[in-house]
């Protein structure tokens, strides 16, 4: 039985040729056997597709509408094979990416480092930041975003795994302010705030139990733009703070902070992996992209 596919890409050029005896040359065929996949193909459809003379070959009116979707069906699997030769291809060359900072230090950094060391030939250009960063105008190829994601078509928005608060203080504070015992005691808290945080993880903090919610008023005098400042303060004894959970582990292990309220669920943001829509799907990219899904998914 003949290959199907290869029928039609010969059908195709037999049409755009005007010729058996070209065709077959192109392809290192017998006019016979270019004959053979145009009747098989005929046979098959039920229908004439060519003309045929001593001198050329002309499409019929079915010959015509069938020429138009081989062309669209041999693009679309040249365009499969392409995608299949890109994936296998070797990663190589700059790879730019944004972060959070403190999502970027703890649990990002480990997972670039491992990517490296797969792909000898890329090189990555990482950088943290809180704010808010557009890939495309920046020039990002990938960027971490926490919070909600606006609607857009501009962007590709992978979800990951959310990015999960929880509220610990130091002993000595605990030891002078009492421990609160449900979310709304943090009202009579020193609780440190993160400068880029507004809304409910501004001045109230949400947790959670059972599936339900509890909104906590917090009041602070100290709001700090960087974690590391946030985490020296409450180290020192000065308030309650918010944290990333990857990143309170040595903190915790070693007693120098405690968890409060371990009966709720702390505050949690969605985090997503944003790149542009229409951005070339470099081996260098894919992989990165599939990295992260694989695991903050």
């Amino acid at each position: 039985m003949l290959d199907r596919l290869t029928s039609m890409a010969i059908f195709v050029r037999v049409a755009d040729l005007g010729s058996f005896t070209a065709t077959a040359a192109e392809f290192g065929l017998s006019t016979q056997m270019v004959s053979k996949h145009i009747m098989a193909l005929e046979q098959l459809l039920g229908s004439r597709l060519l003309h045929r003379t001593t001198r050329k070959q002309s499409l019929t009116e079915i010959g015509h509408l069938y020429h138009e979707r081989c062309q669209v069906i041999l693009a679309e699997v040249e365009a499969a094979e392409a995608l299949t030769e890109q994936a296998r291809a070797v990663p190589r060359g700059r790879l730019r990416i944004n972060a959070p900072v403190t999502f970027g230090s703890q649990s990002l950094v480990p997972l670039v480092t491992r990517y490296l060391r797969k792909y000898p030939e890329v090189e990555v250009d990482l950088t943290l930041s809180d704010r808010l960063v557009d890939p495309i105008e920046e020039g990002y190829e990938a960027v971490i975003r926490l919070g909600p994601i606006s609607d857009s078509t501009t962007l590709v928005a992978r979800p990951l795994a959310s990015y999960q608060l929880i509220a610990c203080a130091s002993p000595a504070y605990l030891a002078k302010h009492g421990e609160p015992e449900t979310p709304a005691d943090l009202v009579e808290h020193e609780c440190l705030g993160f400068a880029y945080w507004f809304g409910t993880l501004g001045r109230q903090w949400r947790f959670s139990r059972d599936n339900c919610n509890f909104d906590a008023s917090v009041n602070g005098r100290l709001q700090v733009n960087d974690w590391k400042g946030l985490l020296r303060a409450a180290l020192e004894g000065f308030g309650i703070t918010l944290g990333y959970e990857a990143a309170l582990t040595e903190a915790l292990s070693t007693g120098r902070l405690v968890r409060i309220l371990p009966d709720y669920d702390g505050p949690s943001r969605p985090m997503h992996l944003l790149y542009a829509a229409d951005q070339r799907m470099t081996p260098k990219l894919r992989h990165f992209i599939d990295d992260i899904v694989a695991t903050f998914a």
